[in-house]
């Protein structure tokens, strides 16, 4: 019992913010209550705590908080201790979720854990594609491949609305540096789902190492400068096809792409005040040139959220296309470039992007330091609590 108690409170640990905003989603299994049952259950209990253990996947903080408050209300009856500080994130999730239990039984707590581990262990029977090849592989948070002169790039997390993971970042910088070497004429970045991308997904910004927060502010710098890095040093034309909408960084870097496509459904948000944070992607340096330095302002500073045409007008987006013909109007568009002469297009990009690339680098890094500064920030800090108490509302 130790043993699974342990699995789930470390795993907790992991995602903090995330429990928060999952903390009143627990919901109490309707079981059986003879007596026979509830003496097979225990032998059940016992067992579904060592299969826990064998899951290969985090089954996410939702059912972590889940597990946790059916394995005390199992083993401890109902919530007896202290409630924690509202700073204290993980055990202030932990505590919620078993205190909603009330007064469930302990028999009806133990049914609840075993029939939510055994779902979980089933969701995770293997279903083997034939048609798989280990290239494929290379890639678990992107979908990569080369066609008619095209490398396309699909963000691939759409249940999670391609939320981009530090794996992520890591994964789209390989696929740039490959399709910077590759026989493809252009590069295409898109995604999968009705999501263009949602931005940062939270975990990045909850996975404190032993180090402390000063280590993860620092790493998390270095990665955001090597990827935006990427964009500036990319020797073909790189278009973005914003199929849905787009969140954070994946707004900021759109000035650094040579062509952007838009579906009219898409929009384009950058949050960073709202979260005490500050711009990035080099969007303090584009954006200001591209659309003027008020508008800019409404966007980075002040939250402005913009419609698909308003991007466009604004010079952000070079087109918008109605959403029931986008995909095939804008293949074949890209279809049409592909055939054009692959060194003429690489050279007269390099020409065009050349007296600007090291002043986009100086930007890059600033931007970085700026947000480790402000990550490190007790008004980040005040300002990301309270997204999620709204988000959550206790």
């Amino acid at each position: 019992m130790a043993a699974s108690l342990l699995y789930v409170t470390n795993c907790l640990r992991l995602s903090p913010f995330r429990a928060v905003s999952k903390l009143r989603s627990v919901s109490v299994l309707g079981v059986h209550t003879t007596a026979r049952h509830m003496q097979a259950s225990q032998e059940d209990f016992e067992k579904a705590q060592n299969d826990l253990k064998t899951l290969k996947k985090d089954p996410g903080n939702e059912v972590k908080l889940k597990l946790y408050a059916f394995f005390k209300q199992a083993t401890q009856g109902a919530c007896n201790v202290p409630k924690p500080g509202m700073l204290d994130f993980v055990n202030k999730a932990k505590w919620d979720a078993w205190n909603s239990l009330k007064d469930l039984p302990k028999e009806k707590a133990r049914q609840s854990y075993i029939e939510l581990v055994s779902s979980l262990i089933s969701a995770e029977l293997p279903v083997k594609d034939p048609t798989s090849t280990s290239a494929n592989k290379k890639y678990e948070t992107l979908e990569v491949f080369s066609q008619d002169n095209i490398t396309k790039i699909f963000l691939n997390r759409p249940e999670k609305k391609n939320a981009i993971t530090l794996q992520m970042y890591e994964e789209i910088g390989l696929a740039l540096d490959e399709a910077a070497k590759d026989d493809s004429v252009i590069t295409v970045l898109t995604g999968h789902g009705d999501y263009y991308c949602s931005g940062n997904d939270l975990n990045n910004f909850t996975n404190i190492p032993p180090e402390g927060k000063e280590k993860m502010a620092s790493d998390s710098a270095l990665i955001l400068e090597s990827f935006v890095g990427k964009f500036i040093d990319f020797p073909k034309p790189l278009i973005a096809v914003v199929n849905g909408p787009a969140v954070g960084i994946s707004v900021t870097i759109l000035g650094l792409f040579d062509v952007v496509y838009a579906t009219d459904r898409a929009t384009f948000h950058t949050p960073f005040s709202q979260l005490g944070q500050s711009p990035e992607g080099c969007s303090s340096y584009t954006f200001p040139r591209i659309m003027g330095l008020s508008k800019a302002s409404e966007v980075l500073l002040f939250n402005k959220k913009l419609t698909a045409h308003e991007a466009c007008q604004l010079g952000l987006v070079t087109e918008v296309f109605p959403d029931s013909t986008f995909q095939k109007e804008v293949w074949e568009r890209l279809n049409s470039y592909s055939s054009l002469p692959k060194n003429s297009l690489a050279f007269s990009k390099q020409l065009t992007r050349a007296p600007e690339k090291e002043k986009l680098h100086a930007v890059n890094r600033e931007e970085c330091e700026r947000l480790k500064e402000r990550w490190l920030s007790e008004e980040c800090m005040n300002a990301i609590i309270s997204f999620f108490q709204k988000r959550v509302k206790l």
